[in-house]
């Protein structure tokens, strides 16, 4: 039997996941992270991205995260996030009016918008797009 730890996602508004897993993906600032069960503790920031839990039985699935907080413990990951969602039920029309909208706020030179604002939703619209395109790499689609 392979050695699992708990994991736990949620968002503001709800839990997105809670089982058991044999390792993690999260999208740390610093780079990607995989964890496995008996990782050493760690607290880290993270970046709006996809988290990847893998099963027991070798199944995959994804979630999208707006960034957040990723808290390792030696048998419980969780993930705290503003926003998240499984990556199958991101609206992908609203990612893509978001990210031009956010696209077209940057190009314009106006004194008058919160540029770090714009910034922030064009990398949340654009890692939304990467979890819908790797979900549909991964079904054939």
């Amino acid at each position: 039997m392979a050695m699992t730890m708990h994991v736990d996602i949620v968002s503001a508004e709800a839990e997105i996941f809670s089982g058991t897993a044999t390792m993690v993906f999260a999208p740390a600032e610093m780079g990607e992270l995989g964890i496995a069960p008996r990782h050493t503790q760690l607290l880290t920031r993270l970046k709006p991205g996809e988290v990847r839990v893998l099963d027991e039985k070798g199944d995959e699935q994804s979630f999208y995260v707006s960034g957040g907080i990723l808290e390792v413990q030696p048998h419980v990951v969780t993930v705290l996030s503003d926003t998240a969602l499984r990556a199958k039920d991101i609206d992908e029309a609203a990612a893509l009016q978001a990210k031009e909208q956010a696209e077209k706020l940057l190009a314009d030179n106006q004194s008058d918008i919160d540029y770090a604002k714009a910034q922030l939703e064009l990398a949340e619209a654009v890692a939304q797009l990467r979890a819908i395109q790797k979900i549909r790499d991964k079904s054939g689609r």
